[in-house]
């Protein structure tokens, strides 16, 4: 069966809130933490402001299941959460491929979920692609962090899609790793 990306839609919250849940570190099977796992815990009501005014979530179907997700938006949508106000303040001091970065030409990216039953089939690297092709109309540079504990994940983005590592950062007694990429990679 193939695998169909697209920008989400608001009747895709359950289904993104449920794959959310089974990978998000306060929900997940403590046997798939291994596999890698998301630390940031998202509601109905964020998702919807993620869809309808950023423009920033997108997903990947198999048949009519969505089977992974992507998310991206600007500086602004992640702020309310400590992490991302901490990330946002340091953005000056941080520079990649010739721009010093801004919250005006860079955005966040992810998480990013993939299940664990289409893994391994480049789904993973379908919804980055697509996600970043959406995102390169209105950002040169896609910023992301991914915690040290998460090797699957840090292994995914730097091999398979080609992320730097830009900096390294500690926050809340976590060690991160901050990573970007131009977003027009012709």
């Amino acid at each position: 069966m193939t695998i169909e990306f697209r920008s989400a839609t608001t009747a895709d919250i359950q289904q993104i809130l449920a794959l959310h849940a089974r990978y998000q570190v306060d929900t997940i099977n403590e046997a798939d933490k291994a596999d890698g796992f998301i630390t940031t815990a998202f509601d109905k009501t964020q998702l919807t402001e993620l869809i309808e005014q950023e423009h920033g979530l997108f997903v990947a179907l198999k048949g009519n299941e969505i089977v992974a997700y992507a998310m991206a938006a600007s500086w602004g949508f992640w702020s309310r959460w400590p992490m991302f106000a901490h990330m946002i303040k340091d953005l000056p001091n941080l520079q990649y491929k010739g721009y010093v970065l801004s919250t005006e030409n860079s955005y966040q990216y992810g998480p990013v979920c993939v299940d664990k039953s289409v893994r391994g089939q480049g789904v993973f690297e379908g919804v980055f692609s697509f996600a970043l092709q959406e995102m390169s109309k209105r950002y040169p540079v896609l910023v992301t962090f991914i915690n040290k504990i998460n090797p699957r994940s840090f292994a995914a983005h730097t091999k398979k899609v080609g992320l730097d590592v830009i900096q390294e950062f500690e926050y809340n007694n976590n060690q991160y790793y901050e990573l970007a990429c131009l977003t027009n990679r012709t």
